[in-house]
This record gives structure tokens, sequence and C-alpha cells, in this order.
């Protein structure tokens, strides 16, 4: 009985889900999707000339990586910035290290390179 809350949960986002999916399925009309305006130049003013999921150079892979690596460090910053007040100086120090540790692997990332794109 503990469990009927949980249970009563996932039957009913299941049926919810269910019933968007038919009707999206009723509302889409498949004479949509090869309209002229759809293979037309997109924004950046070219037309469409190779698969989407074709090979991408090494480069995006590893920027994206940067990216994702010096982003969350942005989000570790706002709740520390928020609770500043509480935590005292060791967690004001403790996150000075934490930001000299990344500062010190962007300086390595930058000097090996990683950032050029040519």
């Amino acid at each position: 009985m503990e469990f009927a809350p949980i249970f009563v949960y996932l039957v009913i986002s299941l049926l919810l889900s269910l019933i968007l999916i038919g009707v999206s399925f009723l509302f889409a009309s498949s004479s949509s999707l090869a309209y002229p305006e759809k293979l037309s130049a997109h924004e950046c003013g070219f037309d469409p000339f190779d698969d989407a999921r074709s090979r991408f150079d090494i480069r995006f892979y590893l920027v994206s990586i940067l990216f994702i690596i010096f982003d969350s460090e942005v989000t570790s910053l706002f709740p520390w910035a928020v609770s500043l007040n509480k935590i005292g100086s060791f967690g004001f120090w403790s996150m000075m290290v934490f930001l000299l540790i990344l500062t010190i692997g962007f300086v390595y990332e930058w000097k090996k390179g990683a950032l050029d794109w040519e």
C-alpha cells in the first residue's frame, strides 16, 4: 500500500504520454513532410547538401568537452555564492582552491593548443 501513490503516478504519466502521442498522430499529415519550404535553404543561406549524420571534426568534440567542464564549474559557483555567509572562510578558501585548480587546467589546455581552431 505504501507504493500505491507511485503506481498511480506511473499509470497517469503513461496514459498522458500515450494520449499526447496519439493526438500528435491525429493532427500530423504525411504530406507536410515533403513540401518545398522544408527542402529550401535554411538560415545559414545554403541548400542542404549532405546527410545530417555525417562525421564531425574532432575539434567540435574537444570544444564541447571543454565547454561541459567549464560550464559545470559555473553551475557550482551560484550555490556557493548564495551560501557564502553560512559556510565561512573554510568554504571560501575551498572554492578558491577549486578555482585555482580549474584555472591551471584552463591554462594548460590553452598552452597545449586545445582551444586553437586552425
